[in-house]
């Protein structure tokens, strides 16, 4: 049922984030974005934009549409980020950025280009030596692996103190939405991770010459408070986890259900780095994240006023039919599949995005060296996430112990 609100947008009154819309989220983008480009959620008391123009102005009009009052749906998560670049504006968001930014840019990532590539060698050798053996292999492990090997030193973390780091990355996710069932189970291991990026900040426990120990130098010298350091050191972690397992999981999955594009891929390696923005446009990496109407506004002739939330789709912009032909079918050969908004856009674009493009495509491109087919073996059991899209086949990281993935 929809009606309209004083602004003269039309009302969703279902539960975006229900366990039914969570598990098969993209009919239920499919009947917002029929209502209208901007649709208010009833009963999370914002306003969803659905399309793909809309989510993008918005993204870039970072003055209008702010985020230092939390990028959440929930008031508590929106209070513990923080000192986060997620949760910041303006100077105060560049001057954060920029303490560690430069260890993503473009030539810090090339010197770290042949290393990844060796590691995704030896993981997929690995993977394919197991299945030799087994017959198949655990998806859920091979697209954890990279992740696992590179973001931890790369930010600095203890090594013998990470056995909670994925638990917690879905975390930090997970209670980014409102509050429901989900984000309560999520809240413990959530500041059970700010609670141990304190301790590591308290300390100095990283590893030397890491992400870490720069943003800790920073705090020393007064450029920063240690709990702003703690939250620095956060926010890199989770993101660089957690999104980039979900895209290598599904390129897994998309793989495995396009027999096709994985032929296609194979015949041409130089479609490897629109392969990966395909499975990001097709299987966004993060569901929604919200911003606040600073002043008041108009979006699509629809008035917003100053105070009123705003919940930025990604997942749905990149499946907008006004915006993208077929947007339903997975092609790596897509001609626009780069403009996609999965990893953000503008002042608060994902500043680990290339670091998560290097990760994926190193998979892809060791997979593409050893592995003819890749073929499931039973359906695949998905994590369930307020943040990051889980439909089929959504973006979503297999738990331990579900149907493998077999490559043949």
């Amino acid at each position: 049922m929809s009606t309209t609100t004083r602004t003269g947008a039309p009302v969703f009154r279902g539960n975006l984030y229900s366990p039914a819309a969570i598990a098969d989220p993209y009919p239920v983008y499919a009947r917002l974005r029929a209502l209208g480009p901007v649709v208010r959620l009833a009963r999370h008391r914002a306003y969803a934009l659905t399309g793909y123009d809309e989510c993008k102005q918005t993204l870039l009009d970072a003055g209008t549409f702010v985020s230092g009052t939390g990028v959440g749906l929930n008031p508590l998560a929106n209070r513990f980020s923080r000192g986060t670049t997620l949760n910041s504006d303006g100077q105060d968001h560049a001057d954060r950025r920029k303490l560690v930014a430069h260890r993503l840019t473009p030539r810090a990532l090339k010197s770290m280009t042949e290393n990844v590539e060796v590691a995704a060698d030896r993981i997929v050798a690995d993977a394919v030596a197991r299945a030799a053996t087994r017959g198949t292999v655990d998806g859920a492990e091979l697209a954890r692996a990279l992740p696992l090997q590179v973001v931890p030193d790369l930010v600095g973390w203890p090594e013998d103190e990470r056995e909670h780091l994925l638990t917690w990355a879905a975390a930090t996710f997970n209670v980014l939405g409102p509050v429901n069932g989900t984000s309560v189970r999520s809240a413990a291991a959530s500041l059970g991770m700010l609670r141990f990026a304190q301790r590591i900040a308290r300390t100095g426990n990283v590893l030397p010459g890491s992400m870490g120990a720069e943003v800790l130098a920073a705090a020393h010298a007064g450029r920063l408070t240690l709990g702003d350091a703690s939250a620095l050191m956060i926010d890199y972690l989770a993101p660089s986890l957690d999104t980039t397992i979900s895209a290598i999981s599904s390129a897994l999955y998309l793989f495995a259900q396009h027999p096709d594009q994985w032929d296609a891929l194979r015949a041409d390696r130089t479609l490897i780095p629109n392969a990966v923005n395909e499975v990001v446009r097709f299987e966004s990496p993060l569901r929604a994240f919200s911003r606040l109407v600073a002043t008041d506004t108009a979006i699509a002739g629809t008035r917003l006023r100053s105070g009123d939330r705003v919940v930025v789709l990604y997942a749905s912009a990149n499946r907008d039919e006004r915006a993208w032909e077929r947007p339903d079918t997975f092609d790596i050969t897509r001609h626009d599949a780069a403009r996609h908004i999965g990893f953000g856009h503008g002042t608060h674009g994902c500043a680990g995005q290339g670091l998560a493009r290097l990760e994926t495509g190193a998979i892809l491109g060791a997979l593409a060296d050893r592995v003819t087919r890749i073929r499931l073996t039973g359906p695949p059991v998905w994590g369930r996430n307020n943040a990051r899209p889980s439909s089929s086949p959504a973006g979503r990281t297999p738990r331990a112990g579900s149907p493998t993935r077999r490559c043949s």
